[in-house]
């Protein structure tokens, strides 16, 4: 063999190794699925990734999660998703609707039986009324918002059109982030305003067995400052704004969730909490409002008729009444203006 003979081989095995390094990954890079590209269908794309698979982006911040661009695994849980929150919302919601318009067809609005009176009484003063009001303020932000998540794609979207439905979701997006945050300071300044006033006793169980005077007229149970059906709010609104806030947090920082399958977890948790907490609200509007004569007065001026206090919380119009009103949050009862 000569050398020339030798040269042109090793030249041709040359060229063959340097046509499988370069040359053959350019191809099997060709035959893959470009997401970018025009003529991609999602269907074929999501054909093209099975399992864990995703098509992922580069990031510049702590969540790594974020670089997922599209996970075809993420339409299953956002079907499982979608599913029991849905069913709890609807069952929630609705439920406490229908019950509600049916006690007011059976019972209608619960009157003041003695008729309202000339003198009024101080509920509760600014700092509580602040406190209320930012809390519940902020609640009903955030239980919009949250409902369209849940709702929007399905009912403003079709009437609205995309423009409307993409910016109000935009936007709500961000008002239910930062809201939460007034929503729990909210929260912290109604625990300390009123746990002391809150704590279960006997005085519970007589309130309970007579309903709570709901139900018949002339019926007015004793109670201090707030009753049990007030305290049943109370303990619903703290125990679940409590995991409303927790799990919130989780939503808003993925890292502290423990990975995809905690932030999933905290996300149903968040859901179905929501959803039952919306429905105690709803209720409590009800009753705060036009379910009941005088009612609203507690939180709009934070003066309520005396024969109000005195039918609904007999035992706490004792108390400031004996003290003269020098007890905390309440003031005794003057003539009304």
């Amino acid at each position: 063999m000569t050398l020339t003979s030798i040269t042109s081989r090793a030249l041709a095995v040359l060229c063959l190794g340097l046509f499988a390094a370069f040359a053959l990954p350019q191809i099997a890079e060709a035959q893959q699925i470009n997401p970018t590209a025009e003529s991609v269908t999602e269907e074929s794309l999501m054909q093209a990734l099975s399992g864990d698979a995703q098509v992922q982006g580069r990031v510049t911040i702590p969540d790594g999660l974020s670089t997922g661009v599209i996970k075809p695994g993420n339409k299953d849980w956002a079907a499982t998703l979608g599913g029991p929150v849905r069913i709890v919302t609807i069952l929630s919601v609705v439920g406490i609707v229908a019950v509600l318009l049916l006690f007011y067809m059976v019972r209608g609005k619960i009157r003041i039986d003695a008729g309202p009176s000339t003198q009024r009484i101080l509920r509760f003063n600014s700092f509580e009324r602040f406190a209320h009001w930012l809390m519940a303020g902020s609640f009903i932000v955030l239980a919009l918002t949250g409902l369209n998540l849940i709702f929007g794609r399905s009912i403003i979207l079709p009437l609205f059109g995309e423009n409307v439905f993409g910016t109000l979701s935009a936007w709500g997006k961000l008002a239910h982030n930062y809201m939460g945050f007034a929503f729990m300071l909210g929260l912290v300044l109604a625990f300390v305003s009123w746990v002391a006033h809150n704590i279960p006793n006997k005085l519970d169980l007589v309130w309970i067995k007579q309903g709570g005077g709901l139900f018949s007229k002339d019926v007015h149970p004793p109670a201090k400052k707030f009753n049990a059906g007030q305290k049943v709010i109370f303990w619903s609104v703290i125990g679940g704004g409590a995991a409303l806030s927790f799990t919130g947090v989780m939503l808003l920082f993925p890292g502290l969730a423990g990975g995809e399958a905690g932030w999933q977890l905290y996300q149903v948790i968040h859901g179905v909490v929501a959803a039952i907490l919306t429905a105690i609200v709803v209720a409590h509007i009800y009753i705060g409002s036009v379910g009941m004569e005088g009612a609203f007065d507690a939180m709009g001026s934070g003066e309520v008729d005396l024969n109000w206090a005195k039918e609904h919380h007999s035992l706490w119009v004792d108390e400031v009444q004996s003290s003269g009103g020098k007890s905390a949050g309440s003031a005794k009862a003057h003539p009304a203006e």
